[in-house]
């Protein structure tokens, strides 16, 4: 009887492990299911790598740090990092407390931090400030991006020569016509919308290029930059790399997209081309 049992527990245990579902999977732009370690191994030899992500979806967080770590330790290459979460104008804050300055209560009091930072891009500071690596703020103060989804660009040009060291030069390229522009003109046209609707492309312009501003200033030949942002400013190489190769043409650019399904078995054909990479984290896993 014992046997009999125990050969029926290591059978329910064998099937669980058969049919346990996976986390995520990675795929390649035209959907070819490949390994972490393969992934890492491609995005090495870039210059410069945008991990896309979704804000609120803690598979995509972890993976930032596992790729941050192994890239630190892979590349012969100075690591600098950087991050749509954290503003221009915060940047002597963010050197300040990476230096050791002062206590982490003081940068969380005074830096404008979003809501997840603590679960989500902590980690990542914390990892710059145990290895010295530079971590740079590349997005515009949202009360600059704000001014253009109300005025435009026009808007900006009021700013002393001060506040317009925290964004991109103007006046900056911008191609309304770009997909992802589009899509955004659709959505502001939906019932119930901001005012001045062509405006909310323009504002997602004006941080796509200040983001891209502020990446090329902080790295040089000698260096590997990791980006975190979110997947609509990177995706289909559109956003931050449109304005990456405006500005340094040539630049040898990955990208990481994330995106959620019901299935992981095979990537959708709408999510085909995203990115060079993309991570597909299953629909259900719950938010951070």
């Amino acid at each position: 009887m014992k046997k009999i049992l125990l050969l029926l527990l290591l059978f329910v245990a064998g099937n669980h492990i058969v049919t346990a579902r996976p986390a995520y999977r990675i795929f390649d732009a035209v959907g070819d299911s490949i390994s972490y370690q393969q992934m890492l191994e491609q995005l090495l030899t870039k210059d410069l790598v945008f991990f896309g992500e979704l804000h609120n979806n803690p598979i995509a967080h972890w993976l930032q740090l596992e790729l941050t770590r192994d890239m630190h330790t892979a590349s012969d290459r100075t690591l600098v990092l950087g991050a749509e979460m954290f503003e221009t104008d915060d940047q002597i804050i963010v050197d300040e407390y990476l230096k050791g300055y002062y206590k982490e209560n003081n940068f969380r009091e005074e830096a404008k931090l979003w809501n997840n930072y603590k679960t989500d891009y902590r980690p990542l500071l914390e990892f710059a400030r145990e290895k010295e690596l530079e971590f740079v703020a590349t997005n515009i103060p949202r009360r600059y991006a704000s001014m253009v989804s109300r005025g435009g660009f026009e808007a900006l040009e009021k700013l002393s020569d001060r506040a317009k060291e925290y964004i991109a030069p103007l006046p900056i390229p911008y191609d309304p016509n770009l997909p992802g522009y589009q899509k955004m003109l659709r959505m502001a046209h939906m019932p119930g919308r901001m005012e001045n609707k062509e405006n909310l492309p323009k504002a997602q312009a004006i941080k796509d290029a200040t983001m891209a501003h502020f990446i090329l200033e902080n790295r040089d030949e000698e260096s590997f930059f990791l980006h975190y942002n979110g997947t609509y400013h990177s995706n289909n190489h559109e956003g931050i790399v449109w304005y990456i190769r405006k500005y340094a043409p040539g630049t040898n650019v990955g990208t990481i997209a994330t995106v959620e399904q019901s299935q992981l078995d095979q990537l959708s054909e709408d999510h085909q081309g995203l990115a060079d990479f993309i991570l597909v984290v299953d629909e259900d896993m719950t938010d951070s």
